[in-house]
């Protein structure tokens, strides 16, 4: 099935296993300067014991994405025929809240709309669905800024603030 929407200047065609490598480069070109900022802050010790190993797990999660059983429904998105992100929605029709999950544009293609753009693209999803709230997490650490700017560009607007504390033990 290649369903496709178009929103402005992109489109929007339902992922498939096959594509995987291909947003597997774009999530780890994305993520890396994230991963790199969560080095720098926790500093080496806790970063190689509570952070990298979950962001080494984020490569597994990207392919569950795909599992046949997986709840998550992923898009590739694309600007003049050329792969630039991904983006990942679950939505749950008991509750009615759609949740934005792993999601990346190519850093070469990022600055110029195309995160609000695929997140408007998500949020019309979730309405077209049924779906009355809209969720989705990020970092509060400075890497995770533009991705917190593009959310509330496409509206988000209500947080919950988090903090997550560590201490290295002797």
């Amino acid at each position: 099935m290649k369903h496709k929407t178009h929103t402005a200047d992109l489109q929007f065609v339902i992922a498939q296993k096959e594509d995987i490598d291909q947003l597997e480069i774009i999530r780890k070109k994305a993520f890396q300067p994230i991963f790199d900022s969560f080095r720098s802050i926790l500093g080496e010790t806790i970063y190689e014991h509570a952070q990298r190993p979950e962001d080494l797990a984020q490569k597994d999660f990207l392919k569950s994405l795909f599992d046949e059983d997986s709840i998550w429904k992923t898009w590739k998105v694309i600007d003049d025929k050329n792969c630039i992100g991904f983006i990942s929605i679950r939505m749950d029709a008991p509750t009615q809240v759609g949740e934005i999950g792993l999601n990346a544009i190519d850093p070469d293609f990022s600055g110029k709309g195309n995160g609000t753009r695929m997140y408007n693209f998500a949020l019309d999803t979730m309405k077209q669905a049924g779906m009355k709230v809209a969720t989705v997490a990020t970092g509060g650490d400075p890497a995770h800024l533009p991705a917190r700017k593009a959310y509330q560009k496409a509206g988000f607007t209500v947080e919950i603030p988090s903090v997550w504390m560590c201490q290295v033990l002797d």
